[in-house]
């Protein structure tokens, strides 16, 4: 590794450079809020374009330096998927400059773009990236737990239907108004006004509506309706939601136990081999196996000398040979 490689190293994992990005992202974050408010900031336009070309100056120096710092090999630096995620954004915002604007096509990238930088955050605090992490290794079985809630939903709205179609069309009067209010029941948000409709008809007094809104065929179901709504919430909201954090969690134990081994594949970065270290070595190994080939052809000869004459003397190794002639 070069001279040059190992400085942007060492700035690329100091401290008071991850700080110094970290406070760049904070800053491209304030001034995207600050461009939403749009004609109050007119008057300050020219400034704050200035400002944000400077961060994203920053930011290419960034991916100049761990590129860098990779040495003689910076293709390396794509290999972490935050990097990628960072050389995008970067890419994007360039791109959306220097090219045509079609149909205001490109000016929705470049704040789409901007958007997206103040998610760099995540890869600038380990902890965050590691929730994140988790929930993206979460997603596979996150699926099925959906799908699992997916099949739930379907049979109660189903059941719904049969049930309380007559005395509640406004709720349960097709499978998607079903489907509608058992995730309103799910997220607890007044689900008991549904479950006092039905269990009490819905021409009562103080949970029911009028024949004009569709109670033309009240009907109090009773027990039937408590028992209907009380399983719902139960399976919906504590045990689905359960299962929802059982996952993460698990997926949280697996990504910390992944960025323990990547931390002690990695923890020495600068005593990886290199192409001439590489080299080296292979040099030696091939001198090592010449030194071989010459004791075997030595011992071919003593073999051969002993079979016919012995010599009066010690022969002496080749390879000692040259040591005596080098000195």
């Amino acid at each position: 590794m070069s001279t040059y490689s190992e400085y942007c190293d060492k700035i690329a994992h100091t401290s008071w450079f991850n700080n110094f990005i970290l406070f760049v992202i904070l800053l491209a974050g304030v001034l995207v809020g600050i461009q939403t408010y749009g004609e109050q900031v007119a008057d300050y336009k020219w400034l704050l374009f200035i400002v944000d070309q400077f961060i994203l100056l920053i930011f290419l120096v960034e991916i100049i330096i761990k590129m860098s710092a990779e040495g003689n090999r910076p293709l390396r630096y794509f290999k972490d998927p935050w990097n990628v995620f960072d050389f995008s954004i970067v890419f994007v915002c360039y791109a959306a400059m220097l090219l045509p604007d079609v149909d205001g096509f490109m000016l929705a990238v470049l704040r789409l773009a901007r958007v997206l930088r103040v998610f760099r955050l995540v890869r600038t605090i380990p902890k965050l990236q590691l929730l994140v992490n988790a929930l993206l290794k979460s997603i596979p079985s996150i699926g099925y737990v959906g799908v699992l809630l997916a099949v739930i939903f379907y049979i109660y709205a189903t059941m719904g239907v049969f049930m309380f179609n007559t005395n509640d069309p406004v709720h349960f009067g097709n499978l998607q108004l079903s489907l509608l209010s058992l995730f309103r029941i799910v997220t607890l948000e007044d689900w008991t006004d549904i479950l006092y409709i039905n269990m009490y008809g819905c021409d009562h007094n103080i949970w029911g509506y009028d024949a004009i809104d569709g109670c033309t065929s009240p009907e109090a179901l009773g027990v039937w309706a408590s028992l209907y709504f009380v399983s719902f919430v139960l399976i919906g909201t504590m045990v689905v939601l359960n299962l929802f954090i059982g996952v993460i969690m698990n997926s949280l134990d697996e990504a910390k136990s992944d960025a323990f081994d990547e931390a002690f594949a990695f923890r020495d970065r600068s005593k990886e081999p290199t192409t001439d270290d590489e080299f080296q070595e292979l040099s030696v190994k091939m001198e090592e196996i010449k030194k071989q080939l010459d004791m075997m052809a030595y011992k071919q000869r003593k073999q051969a000398e002993t079979n016919g004459k012995a010599p009066d003397s010690k022969p002496q190794l080749p390879f000692e040979s040259e040591k005596l002639n080098s000195r």
